[in-house]
């Protein structure tokens, strides 16, 4: 038991971000799904709907739980927000272009190309997060 815990100290970002990290790639394949396979949206519309839910339920649970971010002041959540979107707008372009070539140019199923897209960008907004925004500011 204390090795579990003592790992659980250790690892606990990662690991909280490994959960809400899946947690957010669950919206976004469940978003993408509904609009584009449902409502048969166009990939790209489809993907940027899916891209603004996750993102915004990413921040909440990264800030919260994840990162355990401190924010004294409504500036600085507003600082945190703007550059927590705005990294991840950086990987949403990364996200729409493997969508588009997965499917375009590849003519890969959009379901099984939106899976192997999310791995490339949960691992890229791991970096983002941990290095730029949500990092100790003391």
């Amino acid at each position: 038991m204390q090795t579990i815990k003592q790992l659980w100290q250790r690892y606990q970002s990662v690991i909280s971000y490994l959960i809400f990290g899946g947690l957010t790639t669950v919206v976004n394949i469940v978003v993408f799904w509904l609009f584009n396979s449902v409502i048969a949206w166009p990939v790209w519309l489809a993907n940027a709907v899916a891209w603004f839910l996750s993102v915004l339920f990413a921040y909440i649970t990264n800030k919260l739980w994840v990162f355990d971010s401190k924010t004294p002041t409504a500036g600085a959540v507003i600082r945190e927000a703007t550059s927590f979107f705005g990294f991840r707008l950086l990987s949403f372009f990364i996200d729409e272009a493997i969508m588009i070539i997965g499917t375009s140019v590849f003519h890969g199923n959009s379901l099984v190309v939106k899976i192997i897209d999310q791995v490339v960008v949960v691992v890229l907004n791991w970096f983002f997060s941990k290095l730029f925004i949500f990092k100790d500011r003391t």
